[in-house]
């Protein structure tokens, strides 16, 4: 039987991960309103935001219950924010590049475990400003496990070290000598599980895409006066940004690079 899975061609197992990351985004909701809580994501059962009625199975299908129910509770007839579907959406569309990009192997396995929590990390981060340890601490061990399978022990141990060593001595000095923090502590502690997967030549070009993307999202919004100097922008998304360009691109992009600035003039 797994013979035959592996045999399939890439676009239907991008809908098995197509279906698979819908049923996760509708997990992912869960523990997008829970985790910053300190709620537990499995008990109580899922349930309407605004009358706490526990959601019959039949209506918590991922995008066909919302759009069945035109985006409204059955019991309280409120409506359901947009954001939920939208959530299940993107997660299965990555899911289902994730599928197609490894096809079955390992590393579906391990990316289809990080994705997910890519996209948890970035609605948390963005409407409440922090990376919840109940993520990164286990994204940590299991960055180490997965890292050394993908790049070795050793440079799984490096990536963590370095990422989370710059990240903490640039807190540390911004702290020094601005007397505030500058840097939350769940940041680090992404960078570390980051590193520790992805190795440590990948964690630099995360640092640097997902400082590039602050930076340009930064300028964008001073330019239209909605930021300042002193705005507190969340680091969390952009960062997702980068691991999953790392994950999807990350190695040619590197190669590419590197062969740029060693090619030799003629």
């Amino acid at each position: 039987m797994i013979e035959n899975i592996s045999q399939l061609p890439p676009w239907i197992f991008s809908l098995i991960g197509l279906a698979y990351g819908l049923i996760v985004g509708s997990f992912a909701n869960v523990c997008i309103s829970r985790l910053p809580k300190k709620e537990s994501v499995v008990f109580p059962a899922s349930h309407c935001p605004h009358c706490n009625k526990p959601i019959h199975a039949t209506d918590n299908i991922p995008l066909i219950s919302y759009i069945l129910l035109k985006g409204k509770c059955r019991n309280c007839k409120r409506k359901i924010s947009l954001i939920y579907p939208v959530i299940e959406l993107i997660t299965g569309l990555l899911m289902a590049a994730v599928f197609y990009r490894f096809g079955f192997s390992w590393e579906c396995l391990i990316f289809a475990i990080v994705v997910p929590a890519l996209v948890i990390i970035t609605m948390i981060d963005i409407e409440h400003q922090i990376i919840p340890d109940a993520i990164t601490l286990p994204g940590i061990i299991f960055g180490l496990a997965a890292g050394s399978y993908l790049n070795g022990w050793l440079d799984s141990v490096i990536g963590l070290v370095l990422g989370g060593g710059m990240f903490w001595l640039l807190a540390e000095g911004y702290l020094r000598m601005r007397g505030k923090m500058g840097m939350g502590g769940g940041d680090i502690k992404y960078i570390a599980a980051a590193g520790a997967l992805m190795g440590w030549v990948q964690v630099l070009f995360i640092i640097f895409i997902g400082a590039l993307a602050g930076g340009i999202f930064g300028g964008i919004g001073m330019g239209v006066k909605k930021l300042n100097f002193l705005s507190r922008i969340p680091f969390g998304p952009f960062l997702a940004l980068a691991t999953l360009i790392s994950i999807f691109f990350g190695d040619p992009i590197v190669n590419w690079y590197l062969n740029l600035v060693t090619r030799q003039p003629l």
